[in-house]
């Protein structure tokens, strides 16, 4: 008997094995992940080849498209896909032919995500401000290349007209994986800000991020600020080579993490006649995580802010202190263990898989991009700064909050004796310059409005002040 019983479990044994390899993954699966209110759909295409499996992400909601999976793995049923370059892991079951189970995991936070196959619903998203074909002016699909990085940025040229000579501004978009329209939550913002600006007389060039859209290149933790500032060097170039383009007037446009690769081109290149920084950093990237973790948590009504900035200010010690990337995974480990452990089984529940969570949260935190964000200061670099500059912040803005930020742009721009430089703080917009409420993330999705007309005039009329002089 027990023998019948052991060539039953072997046959068990077996059948799980081969119903698990004979489960076919490939197509295309989408699901709904719902983060802070907000809703986003995402949207993976799964290929198989032989043994290997390959996948890309679409996000549709942010107008993320193509982005490469590089890491896929399936076995035992259990479905892993990981993109290192934005902290993405995805774990899940598959439960039967057309369904998965399972959890996202982004910089430490852990979110339900079940996929189902076939065809997204589209959205009917209404987006007044977004313009369209054709318009009234030239476009041109360019290509320039990075020599330093060997990378080739795909973007548009936008002209006033075909023919003439006009001033110019380099569009830098803000931190993460952005297309040329700095896509996000089904808002095109750098398509809004472009069309304002070239209607007005301003050539516009805007690309798609190193790895995004027809860009080349890999925008992974490995790079930094720095490293995206050359692909804009790259951009400065190409506009010097057009005979449209008045080669004395060209000017960068950056937002937020944009703002700080504006200042560290402008400080150190005379090419650059005048920057905008849309919601730049004036503080170190230290303060401006605290500051967002107490604005963002208390406008979503988060409890124990103070426990958790106790936490967070802990992380970046350890980071801050500790150069050795090794060591610092080890300290890291250590305390994100130990707060797991003094958690409630419901808050347990939330993470998931704690060695996952402590892990992807250790690779965001121990980062190269997040050692250099955490420690830049721009004070000293806008202190180098001799071009004329206009900083804006919206009243609203939860991520980089404008009384500190902007107080501490000017005072390094005084400091260093830079006498053409407006500062501003606008009322009742947020981070991405639309009319808002409360500031907070999750309206940023539901707001109709792309980018405010208060901002959009500001913008323009300051830099066509300059450009007439």
């Amino acid at each position: 008997m027990k023998q019948a019983f052991k060539i039953i479990l072997v046959l068990i044994s077996a059948f799980i094995t081969i119903s698990s390899f004979a489960q076919d993954i490939t197509g295309q699966w989408n699901g709904l992940l719902e983060i802070q209110g907000m809703q986003l759909r995402i949207v993976f295409h799964i290929s198989q080849d032989g043994a290997n499996y390959s996948a890309t992400m679409v996000s549709p909601d942010q107008g993320a498209t193509g982005i490469p999976v590089k890491e896929v793995s399936f076995k035992d049923s259990i479905l892993n896909l990981e993109i290192p370059g934005i902290n993405f892991n995805y774990s899940g079951k598959v439960k039967d032919s057309n369904k998965i189970e399972g959890n996202f995991t982004q910089h430490g936070s852990s979110y339900p995500l079940n996929l189902e196959r076939g065809k997204v619903e589209k959205r009917v998203i209404n987006r007044p401000q977004e313009p369209a074909p054709p318009f009234p002016y030239y476009t041109e699909d360019v290509k320039f290349k990075n020599e330093k990085d060997s990378i080739l940025l795909a973007g548009t040229l936008s002209l006033p007209e075909k023919e003439g000579k006009f001033p110019a501004v380099i569009l830098i978009s803000g931190s993460g994986p952005q297309n040329r329209n700095e896509e996000i939550f089904n808002h095109k913002p750098f398509l809004v800000l472009a069309d304002h600006l070239t209607k007005n007389g301003i050539a516009v060039l805007r690309f798609d991020d190193r790895g995004v859209g027809g860009s080349t290149g890999d925008l992974t933790a490995k790079a930094t600020s720095e490293d995206f500032a050359t692909d804009v060097l790259a951009g400065i170039d190409l506009l010097k080579s057009r005979k449209e383009i008045q080669h004395k007037r060209i000017g960068l446009i950056g937002h937020s993490e944009g703002g700080i690769i504006a200042q560290m081109i402008a400080s150190e290149n005379n090419d650059v006649a005048f920057i905008v920084l849309l919601a730049g950093p004036g503080t170190t990237g230290e303060e401006i995580l605290i500051s967002q973790l107490r604005l963002i948590g208390g406008a979503e009504g988060q409890e124990n802010l103070d426990e958790k900035v106790k936490i967070q200010k802990s992380v970046i010690d350890i980071v801050k202190s500790e150069n050795d990337k090794q060591k610092a995974e080890k300290e890291l480990k250590a305390l994100l263990e130990n707060e797991i452990n003094n958690l409630s089984e419901e808050e347990k529940k939330q993470i998931g898989n704690a060695d996952e969570f402590i892990q992807s949260q250790i690779d965001a935190i121990n980062s190269d991009w997040f050692r250099f964000f955490l420690t830049y200061d721009p004070k000293p670099v806008l202190k180098k700064v001799k071009c004329p500059v206009l900083a804006i912040v919206g009243e609203k803005d939860l991520q980089v909050p404008p009384k500190e930020n902007l107080e501490a742009i000017g005072e390094a721009l005084k400091a260093g004796g830079n006498k053409d430089y407006t500062i501003k703080e606008l009322p009742g917009l947020n981070h991405l310059f639309q009319t808002a409420e409360t500031g907070s993330v999750s309206e940023y999705g539901e707001i109709e409005e792309t980018f405010s007309p208060l901002a959009l005039n500001e913008i323009s009329n300051w830099i066509l002040k300059y450009v007439k002089r």
